[in-house]
């Protein structure tokens, strides 16, 4: 199905409420696809990108704003429609966002946004947005199931899962996931009328393994660069790179990061139907060109078959073991506070990203974050040299110390099975607070085991991890005691 410009016409409309500038070009526009689409491909789009704006919100208030933007469109691109009906029908639109009581999805910048008024208003809240998910919600139901619910009702289970699907992959490339969804309720559509649907749906979803990948990989990658913004995640591909593949040079994986995180900012955003496609595969090929000879697991994955087999083996590969390192030759004061300080800064965490490679992420960017801001209030004092002097060898000996306990944790989860990694924390915790009573020992556990089991992994989600890395330290808390690690 092609979707044309309607895309991004429908995008303005639903973020913006209409606005007034230029309406009568995007009411000429959004009319034209309302009435060559028809109505139930234009509410279609119309929950999708809803539930990607707004990827917190109920399927409730998703369907009471899709319901009015429907309306609108029915009421005034009809032939002989009032020329003023769109005008009043999207200023009505916008003011009913600002109802205490709207069913709208929910914003906390909203109220702030209907302070203000006419054109105001509308752009104040044409730029709300919920941050993306980093837990999926959607299960995909049974063949059974699915065949059900489509016959009792094919638009309900067609609304609900745009609803779902959308709102967990909000921010997969616009044309990736309308690829996704229409291929999935496509083949819904086919194997619940076909003779044996079960057969049909092994073979339908096999088939589509390739696009649901992509899109699920393409909504994490995006939804980091949303979080990070693009220099961020150059250094969290950077990171993750070194973590993976340690034996590379300094200057191929930043290379590789830099690439990365130009994908991202010329593919996330794009109208362009196969830009993260081609951007991937082409991303892959500079990986098998530059690591495969220091790494051997690399290099088994770029034998692989197929371009997007060879990204997807080396995606998964788990991070490697530590490298014997000579110790670290810190960078001068000079350098440090000149232009030379992003790449000592990036040296350092290629360091300690190879001497603690199963320390989280969130841990080595949180430390970068601390490092910078240290070094940057040193180079503003008037005498830096002693600033740095006093401040540069506390700062490294708690750096590495840090990192060391992250690995340490890391390592006790990747090696041995969930029940004996959550044994060996009891013991530790018994031993360290002897007079604890087992709910607090209990709790203790509960609470490391889930960080582990959530940010002990390469491309852990940023925004939960970054939050439990507090300060450069990850705490463990009960009402009781307060672990600092």
């Amino acid at each position: 199905m092609k979707f044309g410009i309607i895309s991004i016409f429908l995008l303005v409309l639903t973020c913006s409420h209409a606005l007034e500038r230029g309406r009568d070009y995007f009411k000429e526009k959004i009319c034209q696809e309302f009435n060559s689409l028809g109505r139930d491909k234009f509410r279609s789009i119309t929950i999708v990108l809803n539930s990607r704006k707004y990827c917190s919100a109920t399927f409730e208030e998703i369907s009471s704003i899709v319901n009015e933007i429907v309306a609108l469109a029915e009421k005034c691109c009809v032939e002989g429609a009032d020329p003023e009906c769109y005008t009043t029908e999207s200023t009505a639109l916008s003011a009913k966002s600002c109802d205490p009581n709207s069913p709208f999805p929910k914003h906390p910048g909203t109220a702030a946004c209907c302070t203000e008024e006419g054109l105001s208003r509308k752009l104040c809240l044409a730029a709300l947005k919920h941050p993306p998910k980093e837990f999926f919600t959607y299960m995909e139901p049974s063949s059974d199931e699915l065949c059900e619910a489509f016959k009792k009702d094919p638009h309900d289970i067609a609304d609900r899962f745009l609803y779902e699907y959308s709102s967990d992959n909000s921010h997969t490339p616009l044309p990736l996931l309308l690829a996704s969804t229409t291929t999935y309720l496509s083949i819904v559509g086919k194997c619940c009328a076909d003779a044996h649907p079960m057969a049909c749906f092994s073979k339908e979803r096999l088939e589509r393994t390739s696009l649901r990948t992509l899109t699920h990989l393409s909504n994490k990658a995006c939804s980091r660069y949303a979080v990070f913004g693009k220099d961020k995640t150059k250094l969290s591909y950077f990171i993750t790179f070194t973590q993976r593949s340690p034996t590379a040079s300094f200057d191929d994986v930043l290379s590789l990061a830099e690439d990365s995180a130009e994908v991202l900012s010329k593919c996330c955003d794009s109208m362009e139907e196969q830009c993260i496609q081609k951007e991937v595969l082409a991303h892959t090929a500079k990986i098998c060109e530059k690591l495969p000879g220091s790494d051997d697991r690399i290099k088994e994955c770029c034998a692989s078959a197929t371009d997007l087999r060879k990204y997807l083996c080396i995606y998964s590969l788990p991070w490697a073991k530590p490298v014997d390192l000579p110790d670290f030759v810190q960078s001068t004061e000079e350098v440090l506070c000149g232009e030379g300080q992003e790449r000592a800064f990036y040296e350092y965490i290629h360091y300690t990203a190879r001497k603690f490679p199963r320390a989280p992420e969130a841990i080595h960017t949180a430390l970068y974050d601390a490092g910078q801001k240290f070094v940057n209030a040193c180079c503003s004092d008037p005498d830096f040299n002693a600033c740095f002097n006093r401040k540069r060898l506390e700062s490294s000996e708690e750096t590495l110390e840090i990192l060391s306990k992250g690995n340490q944790l890391c390592d006790d989860y990747t090696d041995h099975v969930f029940l004996e990694f959550k044994k060996r924390l009891r013991n530790t915790y018994v031993k360290k607070f002897p007079n604890a009573t087992e709910a607090v020992l209990s709790a203790l556990v509960q609470q490391r085991a889930k960080f582990a089991s959530t940010c002990c992994l390469l491309n852990a989600p940023p925004t939960y991890c970054g939050m439990k890395v507090k300060t450069a330290v990850v705490e463990t808390c009960t009402p009781d005691i307060c672990v600092k690690n």
